[in-house]
């Protein structure tokens, strides 16, 4: 038995001198040097920066042969503050059969300590940009020098890529630094596919994503300059709530891709996108084209939107959500929309959507998104809504009971703001609240246009705690940014029938509103308090004035009652108990005047 064991152990020891003689004579072949010099031309080719190496470069054999690089950076632009990447660490595995016929392949690159610096310039640019070069690396040059004819020389495709401790920095010009961990990058090369797992953090939200695309690596290399097709079947999550994302992606060369995607969820939450998007957006993310200045006299920005950031694509999307959670903390239910697109055109052929009782549906194209001035087209209705659940769905401190809400909306516009979009824009739009009970702190938020308008019909308000609205309408005509109000917003609350008439102009924002109030009762003194009220300025910056007609007219009223003790004011409240007026039911239009179909 002894000798049967001495003599396993003898061939054993043989096998693992024979494999340790075998690693020796491989690694004769690998030339660290060598190999970073292939791997900072490679870098070069590509991109255009730099490769530097601060660290020791060196080969190791156990348990795996490699080359090992500390201290790794790669420049930035002439206008960056530092290198765009830092590296602590990389980890280069090679494959040990290939190096028996002298090519060099790797199989596992490992990054770890990764700092990626990403800044804007003040126009917008990024150091991202990349400006590969016409250098060619010696294909050979991770072989040593006097057998670099018997190898492969260039860099193939590692089968797997792992970052650790990695971290992005974000700062955009003038702005402070956004930084985002990513704890764990995983891509793992699968026959024709690739598998990721990504993990990402930052205040308030952790991001995951994992699935399966086609090989990138080929992708990349193929990506128009053969016809190419990738697949992609990956799962988003955000803070524990998962997003599908399945379809395909073709691209022919010199042609823009084909897109074929759906997005599908059971529940996702959008809250914390938002507060992201909204840290971008102040460091010039939201758009590569320079912004007006922060100040605007204007209430609708005037602040340019990333339509210039859309790709443009053919294909489709659809979106299939069970319950969409949005940055206000409005629930929606059976989010369902399609997206048809078409080079710089986007035809959202139909979206719709829940809340509680409430639906809505939506339609709308976005044309000529490269160019300077988009066109937006958009119509839409939403039914079936109620004042107090909206405030209730939306957690906020004001409360309201009932108030059914009705809205249509058909408009078309041009520009590449919110403002320059309505101060262009044509079309109708009708809402209307029915009864409800909301206290005065609510309409007190509304902003000052509001509070000024509320204050010129009824200065005594604030005395109240609540208002009880009966109705409100509003038939809002647009042509080319002006609202002309003929009689068609009207208000009744408990106590007074309200009708305004005049004009908005959304060009300069300009405000131009007569109000008309009257007791419920009838009953008038020959003084008209409200009627002598206009509302002027801008919506920024309202502000009432004396309307000059109603003046000459509660003048004429009392003088006359005056001269006649009286009996003209008696016949003026006769007259208005017998003529009601009925400030909704005037304002409101045929809804399939805004809406085809809707009644």
């Amino acid at each position: 038995m002894n000798k049967k064991v001495s003599i396993l152990l003898g061939m054993l020891a043989a096998v693992i001198l024979f494999i340790g003689a075998g690693v020796w004579y491989a690694s004769t072949f690998v030339n660290p040097v060598a190999l970073t010099a292939l791997i900072q031309s490679s870098v070069k080719e590509a991109s255009g920066r730099d490769v530097a190496i601060g660290g020791p470069v060196s080969l190791s054999i156990f348990p795996v042969m490699g080359v090992v690089a500390e201290q790794v950076s790669i420049s930035n632009p002439s206008w960056a503050s530092q290198s765009e990447i830092k590296l602590k660490r990389i980890d280069l595995d090679i494959k040990l059969l290939p190096l028996l016929k002298r090519n060099i392949e790797i199989g596992h690159i490992k990054l770890s300590g990764l700092d990626l610096y990403l800044q804007t310039q003040k126009d917008g640019t990024g150091n991202w940009l990349l400006t590969p070069t016409s250098v060619h690396s010696n294909t050979n040059s991770g072989l040593p020098s006097d057998q670099g004819d018997m190898g492969v020389g260039t860099l193939n495709s590692p089968e797997e890529i792992t970052v650790t401790d990695a971290r992005i920095h974000f700062q955009n010009a003038g702005e402070a630094e956004q930084v985002y961990e990513i704890p764990k990058l995983s891509l793992v090369r699968s026959w024709d596919k690739t598998d990721i797992d990504l993990a990402l953090k930052t205040s308030g939200w952790t991001l995951g994503v994992k699935g399966k695309v086609s090989e990138l690596y080929k992708l990349i290399n193929d990506w128009d300059v053969r016809p190419t097709t990738m697949d992609a079947n990956l799962e988003l999550s955000l803070n524990g709530k998962s997003l599908v994302i399945a379809g395909t992606a073709q691209k022919m060369p010199a042609q823009i891709p084909t897109l074929n995607f759906s997005l599908r969820s059971k529940s996702f939450d959008l809250i914390p996108l938002a507060g992201a998007a909204r840290t971008t957006s102040t460091q010039g993310l939201a758009s590569t084209k320079p912004s007006p200045s922060s100040t605007s006299p204007y209430l609708f920005s005037a602040k340019p939107i990333a339509f210039d950031l859309l790709p443009k694509v053919n294909g489709k999307i659809t979106v299939n959500i069970g319950e969409l959670v949005l940055p206000d903390r409005l629930p929606l239910q059976n989010v369902d929309a399609s997206l048809q697109m078409e080079g710089d055109e986007i035809d959202l052929q139909k979206l719709t959507f829940q809340l509680g009782a409430g639906l809505a549906e939506v339609k709308g194209t976005l044309s000529q998104f490269k160019g300077p001035v988009p066109i937006i087209a958009l119509q839409g209705y939403a039914k079936n809504f109620t004042l107090g659940n909206l405030l209730q769905n939306m957690d906020v401190k004001y409360k309201a009971t009932g108030g059914p809400i009705k809205m249509a909306f058909n408009l078309k516009g041009a520009g590449a703001s919110v403002h320059q979009l309505l101060a262009s824009s044509s079309g109708k739009i009708q809402f209307t609240v029915g009864q409800a009970t909301m206290g005065t702190n609510f309409l007190n938020d509304g902003g000052d246009f509001v509070v000024t308008l509320l204050d010129a019909v009824n200065p005594l308000r604030k005395k109240t705690t609540q208002t009880t609205l009966e109705c409100a309408v509003a038939y809002l005509p647009v042509s080319n940014g002006q609202i002309s109000i003929a009689n068609s917003v009207g208000v009744q609350t408990d106590r007074l029938n309200i009708v305004l008439s005049g004009g908005l102009n959304l060009k300069t924002e300009q405000v131009d509103l007569s109000i008309a109030p009257h007791e419920k009762s009838g009953l008038t003194t020959g003084f008209d308090l409200g009627g002598l009220v206009k509302i002027q300025g801008t919506l920024m910056q309202p502000k009432t004035a004396i309307n000059k007609e109603s003046v000459v007219n509660s003048a004429i009223s009392i003088g006359l009652g005056i001269l006649t003790s009286g009996a003209t004011i008696v016949a003026e409240n006769a007259k208005s108990m017998a003529t009601k007026v009925q400030p909704c039911a005037d304002a409101l239009h045929p809804w399939s005047d805004i809406y085809p179909g809707m009644n």
